[in-house]
């Protein structure tokens, strides 16, 4: 799955903006806010499907630091913490409404990730989401305190990578 397997996890995938759709195949960096306690368990373990979401099962990310900065919902900052992470999206389905045929089952007509754009109507907030059907896909760079008013953004750790 992974062009580079070579052992070397310096690599720095593209932040892609969020407005613009993913090319498939292609790594790009992403985000996952999570609690301190959580973090640590995927950097252990790796990433678990949600068992359901909006799209379905799978693993929810956003190329949005801001937005995964507000996860988990009501959790003091202190308590939060975003993976910045490389995620290779192999193929990709655009789930752009409510209701979509293929908002639950894009993995049965073989996508791997199921991508949500900004300011479809999909999420509360407008902003871009993305659910990643297979945890291998993702790899976690960098642990990372939420963005807030009185904090700059701060990686935790300095590990370039981790392998799972």
């Amino acid at each position: 799955m992974w062009a580079e397997e070579d052992d070397s996890y310096s690599y720095e995938a593209p932040c892609l903006e969020s407005y613009a759709q993913p090319q498939e195949w292609k790594c790009y960096t992403m985000y996952h806010g999570t609690t301190k306690e959580r973090a640590e368990s995927i950097k252990r373990c790796g990433f678990k499907q949600s068992p359901d979401g909006m799209l379905g099962q799978g693993v929810y990310v956003s190329r949005d630091f801001n937005k995964a900065s507000r996860y988990p919902l009501n959790r003091p900052d202190k308590e939060r913490r975003v993976l910045k992470l490389r995620v290779n999206v192999g193929k990709v389905k655009k789930i752009d409404c409510q209701r979509h045929p293929m908002q639950k089952t894009w993995h049965d007509h073989g996508y791997d990730t199921a991508w949500v754009p900004p300011g479809c109507g999909m999420v509360s907030s407008g902003l871009e989401e993305d659910c990643i059907w297979d945890p291998n896909r993702i790899k976690v760079m960098e642990v990372m305190k939420p963005k807030n008013e009185s904090s700059p953004q701060m990686p935790e750790f300095g590990y370039a990578a981790y392998r799972y």
